[in-house]
């Protein structure tokens, strides 16, 4: 029986850094960890693809889908790939030919199944269940009316806000930053995101690259019936290592002031979105800034319901920070009805408490949350660091488990009907 042939040419999965907006989706989806990043760029490891698709459905800007024709021996190396300022182009045919092109090609659009929990060593791997589809009633989102492969790079917006939203006193300060558009457009929907793009340069002369913020206002602006949205931004002043660092783009827009100027692009994101359908239940499942989607959420259901055009449709949510003081919204959280939302708190670092975790939160709900489950009119949505999605994933398998309802068919059901959206970072 002859072996199997050696693919001599491959199609290489590459990530385009001039219109990437470095917000971790397709790392944080790969389920074969192929996808790294340095300070510069987000590349795809060739050794470790396997062409499974996963990171391209939830990417919002398209950078992610691109492809090169490569000789197997010759694949970009991710130390390549870091340098890069443009994608490179296509070799020519005659070096593909001395490659041997008569070989197999890889074909990126038949690519193989999606690995398994099998494929994957029986390991837990949360993004499994997190879904690329909208709700089948969300509304239709606009995406990447302005970019760099746009007709218009940019657009710039005007402060008209900025407020601190964290407790005076700790060094990590959370701004509520509120930006005009005036007459141009600038559609959006909850649960999407905008990028900015901040003055100067970096370290090697060259324009910052666009930072990914998710939108914190409703579908009608953050002043209904105006051009605006608003932005929950936490002040970076170390990197994930503790070590001391001044995130160019935080810091920029946490010192802005009313009147001053912001580049943005966008708007981004076309299946984190929430359901339109009265009956629809939500589960908001946050940490820190990823608390500005469901701000923004929680704020076009308080319109609704105040209108009189909104019925049913319950409002759950987990909340977590390391103290009260590094929440935000903490005070108008508390004064929303409690008929109108469910809110549980869950702070990690309370001087003389036990540390408690979303998840753990939810655990103490398991009973609320199992009903949940089981009615097809719930979506649960989590927004935070890359650290709290096992956590919460896990949660709601022992929750299902417990209920005597079977994971495996949940998880899919929900990742299939676009029912649990997971967007860490």
């Amino acid at each position: 029986m002859n072996a199997p042939v050696e693919l001599a040419v491959i199609q290489q999965h590459l990530i385009d850094p001039e219109i990437c907006i470095r917000c971790n989706t397709c790392e944080a989806t790969c389920p074969v960890d192929a996808i790294t990043h340095d300070s510069n760029n987000y590349v795809v490891d060739a050794s470790k693809c396997n062409l499974c698709m996963a990171c391209v459905p939830p990417c919002p800007t398209g950078s992610i889908d691109n492809w090169r024709t490569m000789p197997k021996a010759r694949a970009y190396s991710i130390e390549e790939q870091f340098g890069w300022e443009s994608l490179p182009a296509e070799l020519p045919p005659e070096e593909l030919a001395a490659a041997g092109a008569e070989a197999p090609v890889a074909d990126a659009s038949a690519p193989a199944p999606a690995p398994t929990a099998a494929t994957l060593e029986d390991t837990f791997v949360a993004s499994r269940y997190g879904a690329t589809l909208p709700p089948w009633s969300a509304a239709h989102a606009f995406t990447n009316l302005y970019g760099p492969k746009a007709a218009q790079k940019t657009i710039t917006a005007t402060v008209v806000g900025n407020l601190r939203v964290t407790d005076v006193g700790t060094d990590y300060d959370t701004h509520h930053i509120v930006l005009d558009f005036g007459a141009m457009p600038f559609p959006v929907l909850e649960g999407q995101s905008i990028g900015v793009v901040p003055p100067g340069t970096d370290a090697k002369g060259r324009p910052h690259h666009a930072r990914q913020y998710s939108i914190a206002s409703p579908r009608n602006g953050e002043r209904p019936g105006h051009n605006n949205l608003s932005l929950t931004i936490k002040r970076v002043l170390e990197d994930y290592d503790g070590k001391p660092v001044r995130g160019v783009a935080s810091n920029f827009m946490c010192d802005l002031k009313v009147g001053d100027k912001v580049e943005v692009i966008g708007p981004f994101g076309s299946s984190f979105l929430m359901p339109n359908h009265p009956k629809s239940h939500i589960v908001m499942i946050c940490t820190g800034t990823g608390s500005a989607p469901m701000r923004a959420m929680t704020e076009w259901r308080r319109r609704l319901r105040a209108s009189g055009k909104f019925e049913g449709g319950k409002l759950l949510l987990f909340f977590g920070a390391r103290t009260q003081q590094e929440l935000p919204y903490f005070g108008p959280l508390q004064s929303l009805p409690k008929d109108f939302i469910d809110t549980n708190f869950a702070f990690s670092r309370t001087p003389g408490q036990p540390k408690k975790y979303v998840q753990d939160a939810m655990r103490e709900r398991a009973a609320d949350l199992a009903a949940l489950l089981k009615d097809p009119n719930t979506h649960l949505y989590v927004c935070g660091l890359k650290s709290m999605e096992e956590g919460v994933v896990l949660a709601l398998r022992d929750i299902a488990t417990g209920a005597g309802m079977d994971w495996e068919s949940v998880g899919a059901a929900l990742q299939r009907e676009g029912r649990l959206h997971l967007e860490t970072y």
